[in-house]
């Protein structure tokens, strides 16, 4: 079996090499391009839902958004308190005009 000693020429020769192994530049803006590119194909993979969930998570328009919400579902219940108070007074109607003859 092989022992694995380090001779001092083998760390002179790594660092040659090392070395001499050019480490090519790197075009300018580099790393913003690169982001740009990972925002875009983020963007481009999005639902529709991740868009609307990211439009809404601002503060503002969140605010907005629960007014809404809230708005809509009181103006929803008033509808459904409203047609089931209607119902109850077109039975309660019924009872009293036919009694017994409409059951």
């Amino acid at each position: 079996m092989k022992e694995n000693c380090i001779l001092p020429e083998d760390e002179t020769l790594r660092a040659l090499l090392r070395e001499a192994r050019p480490a090519p530049s790197l075009p300018p803006r580099f790393e913003e391009n690169v982001w740009r590119r990972i925002e875009r194909a983020e963007a481009a993979d999005a639902s529709w839902l991740d868009v609307v969930a990211r439009w809404l998570m601002r503060p503002r328009l969140a605010l907005a958004a629960v007014a809404v919400v809230a708005i809509l579902g009181l103006g929803l219940g008033w509808q459904d308190g409203y047609q089931l108070a209607r119902h109850d007074a077109q039975i309660r109607y019924l009872a009293a005009v036919a009694p017994s003859s409409l059951r």
